[in-house]
């Protein structure tokens, strides 16, 4: 990878809005960000780059997002499949079709919202299930692996609980931080940065924290509704690239 000035701008600001997400939503929209650094490098590559700045983004976070945003009740149940799906993501990442990974999560996503827009585009607040949080865990450390989209499986999840705006934030932030920090190594092993790589990766790191205070300070000003309206309007989009990633790589 050749490293212009170019690449560092539309790098940084892809770091940026991606830890812009990450204040707001607390994580699970990093794939809305890669289109830009799409731009100036491979996918392949993007991901070694994003690997270890995931982890700056949720130390600095961790700054808003503290315990008592946690619902821990539900991160006890999420959290064993989310590191047993990255695992598996790792092992079976050179052998996955991603291209047909992708254009499935993408129909299971816009299936989810469709049934959420034909219910009224209201919460209707589900009872906790053992079963769908880890299969939700599960799959989210699967596809957060290999396509970096493990937002929408939690999401599918934790939105029907009609957690409270901060609660949900910060439950997202927690189990996106044990996810990054456990696939941060696999992504390296994977993909071998070169010397250019990591010297990005340093110049990228000053829009962090700006990225997520601001974030953070917008998502301050939603209420609940706004909230949970802004969090599946942003999961079309997110299935929307996913279904693009997907179809345009069978047409390739």
């Amino acid at each position: 990878m050749e490293l212009t000035a170019a690449t560092v701008l539309v790098a940084s600001v892809g770091v940026f809005l991606i830890s812009f997400m990450r204040g707001a939503f607390g994580g699970g929209f990093a794939i809305i960000g890669i289109p830009l650094l799409s731009i100036v490098m491979d996918p392949v590559t993007a991901g070694g780059l994003l690997a270890p700045l995931f982890i700056a983004m949720d130390l600095f976070a961790l700054r808003y997002w503290k315990p008592s945003t946690w619902s821990k009740q539900d991160l006890v149940l999420l959290l064993p499949g989310l590191v047993i799906g990255i695992a598996l993501g790792y092992l079976l990442f050179r052998v996955l079709d991603h291209r047909a990974i992708a254009i499935l999560m993408a129909a299971i996503t816009l299936l989810f919202v469709g049934l959420w827009f034909v219910g009224g585009a209201t919460v209707s607040i589900r009872p906790r299930s053992s079963a769908k949080a880890v299969a939700a865990g599960l799959a989210s450390g699967i596809t957060t692996m290999v396509a970096h989209s493990g937002g929408p499986p939690l999401a599918m999840y934790l939105l029907p609980l009609g957690l409270g705006k901060e609660v949900y934030a910060g439950t997202t932030s927690l189990f996106f931080t044990v996810g990054n920090a456990t696939k941060a190594m696999p992504w390296l092993l994977l993909v071998k940065p070169e010397g250019n790589v990591w010297i990005l990766m340093a110049a990228c790191l000053p829009a962090i924290p700006a990225g997520v205070w601001l974030g953070w300070r917008m998502h301050g000003r939603l209420d609940q509704h706004q909230l949970y309206r802004a969090c599946y309007g942003l999961l079309v989009v997110t299935a929307l690239k996913l279904l693009w990633d997907g179809v345009s790589g069978y047409l390739a």
